[in-house]
């Protein structure tokens, strides 16, 4: 006749701060398991292996991910848009990324030495001012200065 083992169970739960569920015996040494009955018993068993502790399992989030991921890309073509072009971006958002991206890119020239100091600050104001279109501008506009100040 098999041992009830319930408040085993229940003394190693407490024991290991996990649910009651996640206690496993292993079936070999349910006898030593009986004997165990203090919490240092308890222990010992689970170094020597014959309690476990089953893993959490979680729910797996990985589809949900990729629902949402789908659920952004759609309505974006350009079928689906509505209103003028700064009703989705607005004005100041276009004209910020604009800005910091040129700020990088003449950063990096003055850092190559490419442009003194002073021909990096002409130029920040310039590219402060929107005077600047786009990066291809401002490489010409580098250029420019690199040449007058050789010629």
């Amino acid at each position: 006749m098999p041992v009830n083992l319930k408040t085993k169970k229940q003394l190693a739960s407490r024991v290991f701060k996990v649910g009651v569920n996640r206690v496993v015996f292993d079936s070999d040494h349910l006898d030593d398991v009986a004997d165990a009955i203090t919490r240092e018993n308890i222990r010992s068993l689970f170094t020597a292996n014959t309690i476990r502790i089953k893993p959490i399992v979680g729910t797996s989030r990985g589809r949900a991910k990729v629902k949402k991921i789908q659920k952004k890309k759609r309505g974006v073509g350009q079928g689906s848009k509505k209103g003028r072009k700064g009703a989705r971006i607005g004005k100041k958002e276009v004209y910020v990324i604009k800005v910091r991206s040129l700020r990088y890119r003449l950063k990096i020239a003055k850092d190559r030495k490419e442009i003194t100091n002073k021909e990096f600050w002409a130029l920040y104001k310039k590219i402060g001012g929107n005077t600047v279109r786009n990066i291809a501008h401002l490489r010409t506009l580098i250029d420019e200065t690199i040449s007058k100040r050789k010629g």
